[in-house]
């Protein structure tokens, strides 16, 4: 047997601790020799296999197509996205089934497409962004599954896809997202799917977790059983995330009877305390949330939750886990020069070794959960010389608060700085056999300018039996180590890049159409719309709408070509009423439309001469024969006749209108007038209606009497 052999105290992750004896503590190196823990041999072995890193934040903001992907596990709230375990279109419409979660989860906060923060309507339709709704109709649907143990099917997917697709694909266990998106007209689809088939992600509220402390039969209060995961309550509280991944198949596969439970209720006591932040506002010490894949290497999803918490997971006498909760806690061991056998301190002043200040990043769950910078603890620039390591950055995926970040800052700053010390202790000296499950120890040798100090342990308590002598390493650390004044020490976090807001294809200004002529074949003229507007950029171009007011042709468009600033139609029927308006387009996008403008068409603008030899005969009672003779213009169309009571024609009225060639002699006999003395007024006009004033081409008839 070897004179020395590490202590099985399985201190996990203590910040200083060197990855690779976190690593082995936790993997239990010294079980899988002495066959301690069931799962240190497979442990062991897993140390030299690269396993996928631990997704990052920003990594969800994506759906993965693959065969076979690692299930996904959520633990707090979090925004990501999901795996494809179906996609298909039928009938115009797209079905996207994508699980979030490879199993139960509490709730689904929030749904995004593309990055834009998506609002349902009680059937799922997605009303904002408001392009994916027109006119009340939502092209997009989402609906979810939250995971249960028995989950029922999509009906819409079953009923669309019978064939492949049944009611017994529930997927049971796990949180999923339906999906569904409707084709739509070309010229409208890059109006609502500007940024092509949406990308789903969602924020959720990730898995039920046990609480000791709500455990009746643990020494807590309430219903939590650890063999009934029903039980169980969403958390943020990152001491019981620990707990459930190193009792979880996909962490550490122990039993919660292994755990011993009331280090684990204290630990959340203390990531439950409250804390003030820079606003004085009040937030929790440790929460968070964060997600992984179960083919991620637990110990480095282990020491996530341990760096964000304060952890330190611990194998205790009696062979339970422990943990240390991330609190001063006051050391019960004390050394002295009498019990020790020698001691070494660095007191870590070399330059080039000096961390001037550090640099912070973390989750923030107000801006959409991205990633940010926070402000940098320390002072980066201070002139040391160049071979000064200045900063450090410090960045954890389940940190989702500034002040959080900052208190890790903090301790990573003091840490990095702290002195170093080195002590061999007498095995046999009283309290010294505690020291592998201990965090927090007190040594007093003034020789050595130690007096009373706390040092915190950083690396494995390591035993030699052959000499009865323990020998450890740590720092030199305050008892204030936690303190933290959000008000003085709490920097201000950087400003984030704030995407502006796509204002689309802007509107057409300074719209002007206006009726134009030209002379046609057969020497006719014939109107038409010529429609200018103001240059805005060489890549638009331009669509004008026109309809005559009656309806009675329907919609008509024309197009400009790109960078031009006018546009005209065909040819317009005479003499009609057009309402017409106009739209840029640009990048397969619209803009919205102008608004309405009324133009009346006028193919020919000049008026033909007078009628003459007006006269009116009124030997008929009860009515009038009005008599003329067509003026000699190749434009003549038709006369008009007015008629009053008095000698006013802007208050006449017109009472009939008769078509006939130029220079004919015509009339036309108005009928049902009442006895009395009326005026007459002839107006001849042309095919386009003009004059449209009947006083710029009158010809009177004077006053006659009706009998």
């Amino acid at each position: 047997m070897p004179g020395i052999i590490d202590s099985i105290a399985l201190i996990v992750s203590s910040l200083a601790t060197a990855t690779w004896a976190a690593n082995a503590l936790y993997l239990g190196t010294y079980a899988a020799l002495a066959g301690g823990l069931a799962f240190g041999a497979q442990a062991l072995q897993g140390m030299f296999v690269d396993k996928p890193k631990v997704p990052k934040p920003d990594d969800g903001s994506y759906n993965l197509k693959q065969s076979v992907p690692s299930l996904a596990y959520v633990l707090g709230r979090t925004k990501k996205g999901g795996d494809y375990v179906f996609l298909e279109e039928k009938n115009g419409t797209a079905y996207h089934i994508i699980v979030w979660a490879g199993h139960r989860i509490h709730a689904f906060v929030s749904h995004y497409l593309h990055d834009d923060k998506a609002t349902l309507n009680v059937d799922g339709g997605v009303t904002e962004p408001g392009h994916y709704d027109k006119d009340g109709v939502s092209f997009v649907h989402i609906k979810t599954r939250l995971g249960l143990n028995a989950e029922t099917a999509y009906s819409e997917v079953v009923t669309a896809f019978p064939t492949i697709w049944n009611n017994n694909c529930r997927g049971d266990g796990l949180a999923s997202v339906l999906m569904t998106c409707r084709t739509v007209d070309q010229k409208e689809f890059m109006d609502v799917y500007p940024n092509q088939m949406p990308e789903h992600s969602a924020v959720g509220d990730g898995a039920l977790l046990y609480d000791p402390r709500k455990d009746s039969t643990q020494g807590g209060s309430g219903s939590h059983r650890y063999t009934n995961p029903n039980t169980w309550e969403f958390s943020k509280n990152l001491a019981l995330m620990r707990l459930w991944h190193l009792c979880h198949p996909v962490g550490g596969k122990m039993a919660y009877e292994n755990m011993h439970l009331p280090d684990w209720a204290n630990a959340a006591n203390v990531c439950d305390q409250n804390v003030t932040n820079r606003s004085g506002g009040i937030e929790k010490r440790y929460h968070g949330g964060f997600w992984f894949r179960a083919s991620n290497d637990p110990i480095e999803v282990g020491r996530i939750m341990d760096e964000a918490a304060e952890l330190v997971v611990y194998e205790r006498a009696d062979g339970k886990i422990g943990v240390h909760a991330g609190e001063f806690v006051t050391p019960d061991v004390r050394l002295t020069a009498e019990n020790t056998y020698s001691i070494r301190v660095d007191k870590n002043k070399r330059r080039a070794n000096t961390v001037l200040g550090v640099r912070g990043r973390y989750v923030n769950t107000a801006k959409d959960f991205i990633t940010e910078d926070a402000a940098i603890y320390g002072d980066p620039y201070a002139v040391v010389d160049d071979n000064t390591e200045r900063t450090r950055t410090f960045e954890n995926a389940a940190i989702q608060s500034h002040n959080h970040c900052q208190r890790k800052q903090k301790l990573t700053y003091i840490r990095a700085n702290a002195r170093k010390v080195s002590v061999v202790a007498d095995y046999t000296a009283e309290g010294v056999r505690n020291l592998p499950y201990r965090r927090f120890v007190t040594v007093h040798y003034p020789s050595r300018g130690l007096a009373e100090a706390t040092i915190e342990i950083t690396s494995s308590v390591t035993i030699d039996l052959r000499n009865m002598r323990v020998s450890f390493a740590g720092i030199i650390v305050s008892p204030s180590l936690y303190a933290f004044n959000a008000a003085t020490e709490e920097g201000e976090p950087g400003e984030s890049v704030e995407p502006l807001p796509d204002e689309g294809v802007p509107q057409p200004t300074d719209f002007d159409p206006t009726i134009q002529t030209e002379v046609v074949s057969g020497g006719a003229t014939a109107a038409f719309i010529l429609a200018t507007w103001d240059f805005v950029d060489d890549t638009l171009t331009y669509e004008m709408e026109y309809d005559r007011t009656s309806g009675s042709t329907g919609v008509q468009s024309v197009f400009s070509q790109a960078g031009e600033t006018q546009v005209r139609s065909g040819y317009l029927v005479d003499g009609e009423e057009y309402q017409v308006r106009l739209r840029a387009w640009g990048g397969g996008t619209k803009s919205d439309w102008t608004d309405y403008v009324l133009l009346t068409a006028t193919a020919d603008p000049v008026s033909p001469a007078p009628v003459t030899a007006v006269s009116v005969d009124v030997s008929t009672p009860g009515q009038a024969e009005f008599g003329w003779t067509a003026p000699n213009s190749s434009n003549y169309f038709a006369c008009r006749i007015y008629i009053n009571t008095v000698d006013d024609l802007g208050t006449a009225t017109l009472v009939a209108t008769e078509y006939g060639p130029p220079s004919a002699t015509d009339l036309r006999v108005v009928t049902s007038l009442a006895a009395g003395t009326y005026y007459g007024w002839l107006v001849a006009i042309n095919p386009s209606g003009k004059p449209t004033n009947p006083a710029d081409n009158d010809v009177a008839t004077g006053a006659f009497t009706v009998t």
